[in-house]
């Protein structure tokens, strides 16, 4: 399976994580806004759709800077999501699918609970940052 992830940075140096909704996998967990590729997407496209449709903002593939990578098995299938950084988009992010947003400084990065893809990715970035 194909994600791409964003980790979006505002002026301050913090990143954007959103807490995933009940009833999903990994629930309450902190990830990185982002999803799965649909076919014959790019991995920014879909980023580009994944953060119109879940934080209703925009942004263009040349403002996607790619960082890291994580690949893990995950037992029925084998998970690839690279993990981009943002830095400029258009609206201020909003919860549209209802998932709780909250604003990260790098240094707090590893404090938060997230899916094990998402936890290497996290201290990459808090490293890069």
């Amino acid at each position: 399976m194909f994600v791409a992830a964003c980790a979006l940075v505002d002026r301050d140096g913090r990143v954007l994580l959103a807490r995933r909704p009940k009833g999903k996998p990994h629930e309450d967990l902190w990830e990185f806004p982002g999803g799965k590729l649909a076919e014959g997407e790019t991995p920014e496209q879909a980023l580009i759709r994944e953060l119109r449709e879940e934080l209703g903002i925009e942004t263009d593939a040349s403002c996607l800077a790619p960082i890291a990578f994580a690949s893990r098995d995950l037992g029925d299938f084998h998970l690839l999501m690279p993990l981009y950084v943002c830095r400029k988009w258009m609206g201020t992010p909003k919860p549209v699918e209802a998932q709780e947003l909250k604003w990260v400084k790098r240094e707090a990065l590893m404090d938060y609970d997230m899916p094990p893809a998402d936890r290497p990715l996290a201290a990459q970035l808090r490293d890069f940052l």
